[in-house]
């Protein structure tokens, strides 16, 4: 998990520094659940989640899990 978290994060920061000269690579797609919340009135719950998915933190998760399978 921390491999694709290193990768995903890599590749992110890589893409931000990429993308003043290769203006594609800050293309985004968000996937995840919008946050809900469950509430009992003695407890609250929030549930949700985000995830910004471009082409070069793709291609850092996916580096990511080959270091994992090496190793």
């Amino acid at each position: 998990m921390l491999l694709l978290l290193a990768g995903g994060m890599a590749g992110s920061s890589l893409s931000g520094t990429l993308a003043e000269w290769l203006p594609f690579l800050a293309a985004t797609s968000n996937i995840g659940l919008k946050p809900a919340t469950l509430d009992l009135h003695f407890l609250s719950i929030t549930f949700g989640f985000n995830l910004a998915l471009g082409p070069v933190t793709a291609l850092g998760l996916v580096l990511g899990y080959l270091v994992y399978r090496k190793v």
